[in-house]
């Protein structure tokens, strides 16, 4: 039956890959609900405890592994890559000047679930009206949904040792988006796995983060610490995390593939000018309401205020000993009283670890 309907909506699917390049997606791909692999990878990795506080992880396990289980008339998935990495960016140099602030390439524009959903909403409408009566629905990273996994099963990428999707030609400095629906399109072929012997983002990683292939503790990864984790980064990591105040890239700055990354058309994608070459003191600086009103549209206002000092605490604890960093963690210290008192003591105890380095 499947052969049938391949060969009925081959032309669409043609269509649907040249609408997709029209609303400015990279690439587009089809790939079957069959996670059964995948899914026996997050329930191992949730069973080692590597999801640390991501408690959301541990549920709606069946609608990860199971796409018909959160939406049932499922037959297929679209899959869609859009690039962002922003033009004459400068990543090392950023990293090598201790006194400034490195924020993951991904977060220096604007956020990208709405821009992305609603470019999915379009395609799906264009789709539906050369196949009224079908089923769609769009995801950007706003349900359970194992969105790797179905992007590698659908030859957008494979799985890279960082855990991350990688392209040949693409390298991996590109967010993922898929359309749900009960076409029976015809399905791409899957890509072979090009990491071969290298071992370049497990060598580099700050915290070791990697414990091998394709295996990530989250609990030691930079991006989970200065993102999902909500209370203390333990101690002994800290000094780890350098100028990093908002997630990580340096396992994608020496992944081989990514010297075949193309720069991003996306106005939207490059960075504003209050994060562009930033200082770890004008950003540490900011009050309560700068915060807000700058990160407004941004990806890093979900982490709040108080996350926000922390990581730059740390930071600042990481750089070189310096008279003006000392005095700014001291006055920051009184400022922390207009936190409500959990959050307060919090950023409190990372000001007085970075005081005691200096």
């Amino acid at each position: 039956m499947d052969k049938i309907t391949d060969m009925q909506f081959a032309p669409l699917l043609k269509n649907v890959k040249q609408w997709g390049r029209d609303l400015g997606f990279q690439q587009i791909g089809v790939s079957d609900i069959d996670l059964r692999s995948h899914n026996t990878h997050l329930l191992d990795w949730l069973k080692k405890e590597h999801h640390g506080e991501m408690r959301y992880m541990e549920r709606n396990t069946e609608k990860r592994g199971n796409p018909i289980s959160l939406e049932p008339k499922t037959l297929r998935v679209i899959t869609a890559r859009l690039d962002y990495l922003p033009p004459r960016v400068d990543l090392i140099p950023t990293l090598a000047k201790p006194n400034n602030a490195y924020i993951s390439r991904y977060a220096m524009g604007r956020d990208y679930h709405k821009l992305m959903r609603k470019r999915l909403a379009k395609l799906a409408k264009r789709i539906e009206e050369h196949a009224p009566g079908h089923f769609f629905r769009a995801f950007v990273d706003s349900a359970p949904v194992l969105e790797k996994a179905l992007a590698e099963k659908s030859g957008l990428g494979w799985i890279g040792k960082n855990t991350l999707l990688i392209n040949k030609s693409a390298g991996s400095w590109f967010f993922l988006g898929e359309i749900y629906t009960d076409i029976p399109l015809p399905l791409d072929e899957p890509v072979s796995d090009h990491c071969g012997s290298c071992s370049a983002c497990i060598d580099i990683c700050p915290t070791q983060a990697i414990i091998g292939p394709k295996q990530l503790d989250s609990r030691r990864c930079i991006s989970y610490l200065t993102i999902e984790l909500r209370g203390a980064i333990p101690v002994a990591l800290r000094p780890l995390i350098g100028n990093r105040i908002y997630g990580c890239d340096d396992c994608q700055i020496v992944c081989p593939w990514n010297q075949f990354a193309k720069s991003t058309g996306e106005q939207d994608f490059h960075p504003r000018k209050h994060f562009n070459n930033a200082t770890l003191l004008s950003l540490f600086q900011w009050s309560k309401e700068e915060f807000l009103t700058r990160t407004e549209g941004s990806a890093i206002r979900r982490i709040g205020y108080a996350c926000w000092l922390r990581n730059i605490a740390v930071a600042l604890g990481n750089a070189p000993r310096n008279e003006a960093i000392k005095d700014a963690l001291q006055s920051k210290l009184a400022q922390t009283l207009a936190l409500n008192q959990q959050e307060g003591v919090m950023v409190c105890e990372h000001i007085s670890w970075a005081l005691g380095r200096h």
